[in-house]
Order: structure tokens, then C-alpha cells, then sequence
């Protein structure tokens, strides 16, 4: 892959929209990856049960994997009530978790019946779509790696027509870090009030547009002024006097103020569309 390390998020971004299709495209004839993924069209069909993919570790780590949770591998238990819940019931343990990644992976793998029983595992789209996250997630992560707020504008691309609410936002680490940042707010206000942070961001995100691409690319626009601004220039500019500023008032509480996107946008040499 392009190493974007050490470049500024604007120049990372346009190399990325510049090569992502050819990266993607030569991941799966990547040794590890092609082995992974060889593994998994050729042995998914024989899992019938939440036991049946537990039980064979490179089938589970790879659909892990797939769905960003690597970080999770070692709960194999955990897990597995996970795919057993029963969506409907509000109490099952996958409406309980708060972090929406385990709900995505459970939409995913189909499971029904308490875990006995998975119509997917045969169907050759439902492999393709499993590939494709792996393959996506597999990208996102190395460009995280080299530079991390590339990879939070990444995920906020590819999730964000998947937000209906607020605080479908908010419930995401990288989204909520990604709204923050693009509306000038301090993250040190992710520790106040749920509902308070809700209404401020509702106020200033249009929540039915994020599945409009030309909105989408607005804030992304946004989020990178103000992000290479803040990186690129020392503690005495103007930028980064306002983010010092909206952290803590003269009594030391949080006020949450907007950074001026204008004035940082002049700073940077980007404009939103």
C-alpha cells in the first residue's frame, strides 16, 4: 500500500481518493490476505451454527476481522451470546453493548434461531459482501495507521449515510471525534451530559443529509482545515488559541464555542463545497 505517514490529512486524503480503487483492488493478491480469504469462501458453508464458526478460529478471526472487531477475538464467549441474541428482545446482550460494531456484526452474519441456524453461509453474495467488509476494513486500518484522522474521515465516509439519529453518531467513537472536531467543539465535552452534547451537534449537523455525498464531503472538508490547521501551526495561531479556549472558560468549566471554519479554512487552503 501508498504510506501516507507523516503527511498532512488534506494531501493524505487526495492521494487516497486518487489510488483507493486500485489499493482495494490488489489487497485480496496480497499474500496473508489471499490465504485469509481462500480459507473463508472454502470452508464458510460448512458452518450451520454460532458453534460451527466459533469452533474454526480462522473462519471466526477472519469475519472478526471483517467487521473491525480484531480487538474482540479473545472473547470468544462474549461473542457468541452475541450472535445467539435475539435482536427483538430488548434485553439481549447485543442491544445491551453500547458499541454499534457489535450490532453491525451481528446483522451481518444472519444468524437466527439462537445461533442454530444460518442461511448465508451458501449464498455466494453473502460471501462477496463479507470479503468486501474485510477487504474495506482491512484498507481503513492501514491508512489509520499512518495517519489517524485520515482513517476517522475514512470511517466517517463509509458510515455516515448509515446514521439516523444523533446519537447513532455519538455512539461511535470515531464518528462523534469525527462531528466534534468538524464543528470546532472540544473533545473534552464527550465526558458532559449525553443529551446535552445530542442537541448541540443536532443544531449544527443535519443528520437527514448524511446520505447526501455532497454534504458528506462538506463536513469531510471541514474536519481537514481544521484539522491540518491545528497540526501545522505552533500554540500561538489563531487556530489553536480558539480550540485552547472552547476546552476551559476562566472558571475552568467547558464552553462549548465553534471554531470560525472560514477563518481556519484561510489558514489551511481549503474551502468546503
Amino acid at each position: 500500500m501508498i504510506s501516507v505517514a507523516g503527511l498532512s490529512t488534506g494531501l493524505a486524503l487526495r492521494i487516497v481518493d486518487a489510488t483507493a480503487d486500485k489499493e482495494h483492488a490488489m489487497i485480496p493478491d496480497e499474500a496473508e490476505h489471499k490465504r485469509a480469504i481462500d480459507y473463508f469462501m472454502e470452508n464458510i458453508e460448512k458452518v450451520e451454527s454460532v458453534d460451527d464458526l466459533v469452533g474454526d478460529y480462522q473462519l471466526y478471526s477472519f469475519v472478526m476481522k471483517a467487521y473491525d472487531l480484531e480487538d474482540q477475538i479473545f472473547g470468544k464467549a462474549m461473542m457468541k451470546k452475541v450472535l445467539q441474541s435475539d435482536i427483538n428482545d430488548r434485553d439481549a446482550l447485543v442491544n445491551r453493548l453500547t458499541d454499534d460494531r457489535f450490532e453491525t456484526f451481528y446483522n451481518a452474519m444472519g444468524f437466527s434461531d439462537g445461533g442454530k441456524v444460518n442461511p448465508n453461509t451458501s449464498d455466494d453474495d453473502w460471501k462477496a459482501q463479507i470479503v468486501a467488509a474485510y477487504v474495506d476494513t482491512t484498507y481503513v486500518n492501514a491508512k489509520s495507521e499512518d495517519n489517524e484522522a485520515l482513517g476517522t474521515v475514512l470511517e466517517f465516509r463509509r458510515k455516515a449515510a448509515e446514521v439516523r439519529t444523533v446519537f447513532d453518531l455519538l455512539k461511535d467513537r470515531d464518528l462523534a471525534e469525527f462531528a466534534r472536531t468538524a464543528l470546532g467543539l472540544p473533545d473534552a465535552i464527550a465526558g458532559g451530559d449525553i443529551d446535552k452534547q445530542a442537541q448541540l451537534i443536532a443544531s449544527r449537523i443535519e443528520i437527514g443529509r448524511l446520505g447526501d455525498p455532497e454534504y458528506v464531503e462538506s463536513l469531510v472538508q471541514k474536519y481537514v482545515a481544521i484539522t491540518d490547521a491545528t497540526a501545522d501551526f505552533s500554540s500561538t495561531n489563531a487556530a489553536i488559541q480558539l480550540m485552547n479556549s472552547a476546552a476551559s472558560g476562566a472558571s475552568g468549566s467547558f464552553v462549548p464555542v465553534t471554531i470560525d471554519i472560514q477563518a481556519i479554512q484561510g489558514f489551511s487552503g481549503y474551502r468546503t463545497r
